[in-house]
Order: C-alpha cells, then structure tokens, then sequence
C-alpha cells in the first residue's frame, strides 16, 4: 500500500522464558549493517541481570537433573526449530553482519550444525572426562563431570550468531544455565534465537538473554555471587575491561574463560574444551563387596 507506515519493532529481553521489557524503561537504536535503521532493543540494566540470574538459579536444578540423553533430545530440537525458520535467521544474519547471502545461509548452516553436534555430546562427554580410578585398595574409586552452575557469557561482538551458539550450547549441553548479553551492535540474531528457545522445550530459564552494553552489564555479573562462571570470550581486545571483571570474579572464585587477544575463528571446530572447562568433577569412594 502506497504511503504506509512501518512497524518497527521494539525487541524485548528473554528472561525466565517470557519477554519483559528493560525496568530502566530505556532501549537503543540497532542499525543494519549498512547504517540504516533496523530496530529498538531493550537496554538492560543491573536490575535486569540480577532477574535473568534469579531466574538461572531457579532452572538449574531442574535442568541439571535431566537426563543427559534429554538434554541432548531438547538441543536438538532447538536445531529443528531453527531449520524451520532458517529464512529469518539469513535475514538477521545477514542485515547485521553484512556480506553476502551465500554467506549469511552458510552461517546459518553451521550454527544449526553446531548444535547437532552439541547435542550429541550431551550423553557422551562423561565417559571421555569421568572415569574408574586405580586405587591401592579395596574401594571402587570413580569420578564423574558435573555441570558447574549458572554460568554469565558475554557474547562474541562480531559473530552475533555461530559466535553465540558456541558459547551458550556447550554450557547447557552439560546441564548449566545460561545469562547471555547479546553483541551490541548485532542483537537481532539473539533474539531471535530467544524466540525459538521460548518455542522450543527449553525450560523456562535455562537461557536469559540480555541486549545491551556488556561494560555496563558485565561487571554486575562478575562479582554477582550467585554466578559459579563467567565467559568473556565476547570482549576479545578488550584488556583493561577484562582485566576488571576477573578481578571481580575472584570474590566467590568463579571459573573464568578468559577474553582472546582476538575473536576466534568461530566456524572452526572447537573441540572439548567449551564443555569441560564448566565442568566440576566428584570423585566417589565406594568399598569393594558392599
């Protein structure tokens, strides 16, 4: 119709598996990958982090005492939803990151790929870290992974979607959950994903997804007390700032992963080493005969 008016979207934050808006009441502009106008975002202050770790807190043990084949059935899932509305996602990848359409479908495709992959570590990583122990003694001595907690993840700025993936799947493959601050500049791709998680059978909290400035977010998260691990890996070159949030970090000895000198080649394939390093270990001693 000639002389209509867009609907410009107003994007919420995904907190506790509903949408609310930021109490500050504040959002800001997302540009496209050209300069022009593509949406509103919530901008969520501290207040906001402390819900979306209330809410993590709350899911955790419900979602850590799933069954491992579960969680890899509900990742899963998630890649099936994604499929299904990979058209979105192109256009979000796209519009944000710019370059071309072969590439925007190509990074789709990795991304759901990668959560395949995920989920077919979510039954398979214990019997590669947990083991039967030798012992001098008539005691069965074994060690078995456990997820670490909630876990704070400040996304990749550049890679706004097989960036995010690769860091917040590992953590819930393993029965952790997750508060995500978005990139910045690029949130549409983790909002969308919000949409298919609150779609999808991921309970209620698992994930929490953040828009806004992880300067401003981020150190509320590294010293929240409630947090067992934080990743920065989003905030790659950022010394000064990463520096900062280890730093508070330390007061209830969070696991940290720390910022790379740059941001990974993400397409890569990342090995173990996103899951186990969330991972605590139980050693059990049990006496041989009983």
């Amino acid at each position: 119709m000639a002389g209509r008016i867009d609907v410009r979207k107003t994007y919420k934050l995904f907190i506790g598996g509903a949408f609310p808006r930021s109490e500050s009441g504040y959002s800001y502009v997302v540009n496209d990958a050209k300069g022009q106008f593509m949406a509103n975002a919530s901008l969520a202050s501290r207040k906001d982090g402390r819900d979306a770790v209330v809410a993590a807190r709350k899911a955790f043990d419900g979602w850590s005492a799933r069954t491992a084949y579960n969680r890899a059935q509900i990742l899963y899932r998630i890649a099936e939803v994604m499929e299904d509305r990979r058209p979105q996602f192109v256009d979000a990848v796209l519009r944000s990151e710019g370059g071309s359409a072969a590439r925007a479908n190509k990074v789709v495709d990795e991304t759901i790929d990668r959560l395949v992959w995920y989920a077919g570590w979510a039954d398979k990583i214990t019997q590669v870290v947990g083991g039967a122990n030798p012992v001098a003694g008539p005691f069965f001595n074994l060690s078995t992974p456990e997820p670490t907690g909630v876990v704070a993840v400040l996304a990749p700025q550049d890679s706004s979607l097989l960036g995010l993936i690769s860091v917040v799947a590992p953590a819930i493959t393993l029965g952790n959950t997750v508060v995500v601050v978005s990139s910045y500049e690029r949130p549409l791709p983790a909002v969308t994903f919000a949409e298919v998680l609150a779609t999808s059978d991921v309970p209620a909290g698992v994930v929490n997804v953040l828009t806004g400035s992880a300067e401003t977010i981020g150190p509320w998260l590294a010293s929240h007390m409630d947090v067992n691990a934080i990743d920065l890996t989003g905030i790659a070159g950022q010394d000064d700032l990463a520096r900062n949030l280890e730093i508070a970090a330390a007061d209830n000895l969070k696991r940290v992963r720390r910022a790379p000198a740059a941001e990974p080649d993400w397409a890569l394939d990342p090995g173990t080493a996103p899951m186990t390093w969330l991972l605590e270990t139980k050693t059990v001693w049990h006496p041989i005969g009983l």
